[in-house]
């Protein structure tokens, strides 16, 4: 017995639907299926190259240049630069400090110890004398010096002569000096040169606007 014509059509759409629903569902199961292994063989792959750059981080971070800054060594490091700054300063402020009772030997020799010591800063590194301390004297004067470092002016190490490393600054220099009851203030700009001698930074020599060296001798009286 055979099944009307509608009948026949119905059963073929429903046997057609059912068809493409099973297609769709091996699909399905089949792709979820891949891409869970996937994730599983790829967990530990990103976490090997996870660590892989880790280390090569580490490695770079303990780089020499890199710490460094990759650039040449300074002259002088601020350690050094401080420490001659100091002896600039000290000395300075010292031969702008004395008094009418002051010692010639007892005052300049801790201020030589400061200096190369060779003649020219022996030469300046003294009281007045003459006429300008005979009126220090009797006018009972004394003269307190102060000095502070301005800006560098020449960081250099000579290595064709190997005279070493030296440093000339801008110093301001104030001395407050006082005679027969007045006080006055003088204040000069002075170009201070230290050097390394022994390991320690000592005073070469000074100059006030190109004048050439000059002490408190020259400043005493005024």
């Amino acid at each position: 017995m055979e099944l009307p014509a509608d009948d026949k059509r119905t059963g073929l759409l429903a046997l057609g639907v059912l068809g493409i629903l099973f297609v769709l569902v091996l699909v399905m199961f089949t792709v979820f299926d891949g891409d869970d292994e996937g994730g599983e063989e790829d967990g530990p792959a990103v976490a090997a190259s996870g660590q892989a750059d880790t280390t090569t981080g580490g490695q770079d971070s303990s780089d020499p240049d890199e710490s460094s800054g990759g650039g040449p060594a300074p002259i002088v490091t601020g350690a050094e630069l401080s420490r001659a700054h100091a002896v600039m300063v000290r000395y300075m402020a010292g031969i702008n400090t004395y008094d009418h009772r002051s010692d010639s030997g007892a005052w300049s020799g801790p201020l030589l110890e400061l200096t190369t010591e060779d003649t020219r800063m022996k030469q300046v590194t003294a009281l007045p004398t003459g006429k300008a301390w005979d009126t220090c004297v009797v006018e009972k004067c004394s003269s307190e010096g102060d000095a502070e470092v301005v800006r560098d002016a020449v960081i250099s190490a000579d290595v064709a002569r190997n005279s070493g490393r030296s440093i000339s600054s801008l110093v301001k220099v104030t001395a407050t000096a006082t005679a027969a009851g007045e006080t006055t203030t003088q204040t000069n700009r002075w170009l201070v040169s230290v050097e390394e001698k022994s390991g320690r930074w000592v005073v070469s020599g000074f100059d006030i606007f190109g004048l050439g060296d000059a002490g408190a001798s020259d400043q005493a009286g005024e």
